[in-house]
């Protein structure tokens, strides 16, 4: 299965993993799985950790770097991912989430996400949330 993880999923996987659902867990340790990451998200991490955000601290080239020595794959963001954001309905408001769902569903990928909203979405979204925990909202 090809993956695109969300930026609250990449954060928890690299730094908090108990945050993460088993099933998520399970997903990212599954050697047939192919998981990406998105420009995008290591952008809203840029801006967000900017903005002084308690759960955007992270070093986001040193998160990057892990990524990719890890063997997660970049995808950036193209024209084509722009332009499918103008077809999805208006459920989430967030620029971040909307270019991710895009991505996604463009690429023929599963989104793994934490944020209830984008969950609303339906189909090829895999939630990542533990069962303690809700959505993350950004």
């Amino acid at each position: 299965m090809r993956l695109l993880l969300d930026t609250h999923v990449l954060l928890w996987a690299a730094g908090e993993p108990e945050k993460l659902s088993k099933t998520a867990r399970s997903l990212l340790v599954d050697e047939s799985n192919v998981l990406f990451f998105s420009s995008a998200s290591i952008w809203e991490i840029v801006i967000k950790r900017g903005l002084g955000r308690d759960d955007f601290k992270v070093d986001p080239l040193r998160l990057r770097k892990m990524l990719v020595t890890n063997g997660y794959t970049e995808i950036s963001v193209t024209s084509d991912h722009a332009l499918a954001v103008d077809g999805l309905p208006l459920l989430h408001k967030d620029p971040f989430d909307r270019i991710l769902l895009a991505q996604a569903r463009s690429e023929g990928f599963s989104l793994v996400t934490s944020d209830e909203q984008l969950m609303k979405y339906g189909e090829g979204i895999i939630s990542a949330s533990a069962d303690t925990q809700s959505g993350c909202g950004t």
